[in-house]
């Protein structure tokens, strides 16, 4: 059980929330430990808890009937996974996995249903949340299809290191290559360019981002409008918590 609001602060979402708030969801929140491909909720199976990843960084997949995969978002210390409990929906339509390990802080559906329907505060909060995932979610799906794969790539690279907010990321070449729905030969070759030009470092299993600005600059729009959204509404959760 938490006992302090700055338990909280490692994730956006859960740092948000004014005092008497938090104090309401604190008993049902718990610390855990998510391991690398660890599954959490497959497509349309019962959502039995949602996760607030502060380390950790869980990927939305989309899955076809072959059994090959595109990541849709990737979700980590910005938000939370399990959002169709708050809309009516019982099942996830997509699949939920761990993409790198870390921690979260894991709440039962149910509980979070029951502070949804009392808090005024908390649905607001979603709502905008909902909003950028939303965003997120489409402009992925464009730039799947229409931007190139080095693009699509630098776009990938800058949003993981926005979500555990270090510039070293544990991933494989093959991870990337499965998460953007493309071949494992393509992300090396990419890669390889963004290497010899001094942005990142890359080894067996590690990314070490260098120039963050210069991925910036090679990578599609994409980046940087989702990055606008969630930005233009963080700021309306914290002036939310002050008026409170």
């Amino acid at each position: 059980m938490l006992t302090l609001q700055s338990d909280l602060h490692g994730n956006h979402l859960l740092g948000a929330m004014p005092s008497h708030e938090w104090q309401a969801l604190a008993p049902h929140l718990e610390l855990v430990h998510l391991r690398t491909e660890q599954l959490l909720c497959d497509s349309g199976q019962r959502i039995h808890h949602v996760y607030f990843p502060t380390t950790a960084i869980i990927s939305m997949l989309s899955t076809m009937e072959d059994g090959s995969s595109v990541e849709i978002a990737a979700v980590g210390r910005e938000g939370m996974t399990g959002v169709p409990v708050l809309t009516g929906g019982e099942t996830m339509p997509n699949r939920v996995q761990v993409q790198c390990a870390g921690f979260a802080y894991r709440m039962s559906a149910q509980a979070l249903k029951q502070q949804f329907a009392r808090s005024d505060f908390l649905r607001r909060l979603m709502l905008l949340y909902m909003h950028a995932l939303l965003t997120q979610v489409a402009q992925t799906a464009a730039c799947n299809r229409h931007h190139a794969l080095n693009k699509q790539l630098c776009r990938w690279l800058l949003i993981e290191v926005d979500r555990v907010a270090s510039n070293d990321l544990n991933v494989t070449q093959q991870l990337i290559a499965d998460m953007l729905g493309v071949r494992r030969e393509g992300i090396t070759e990419a890669a390889g360019k963004l290497h010899d030009e001094g942005l990142i470092h890359h080894s067996r299993g590690h990314i070490k981002v260098l120039d963050r600005k210069g991925l910036e600059a090679r990578a599609c729009e994409c980046y940087g409008l989702v990055k606008r959204e969630f930005d233009r509404l963080l700021p309306r959760l914290r002036q939310a918590e002050t008026v409170e």
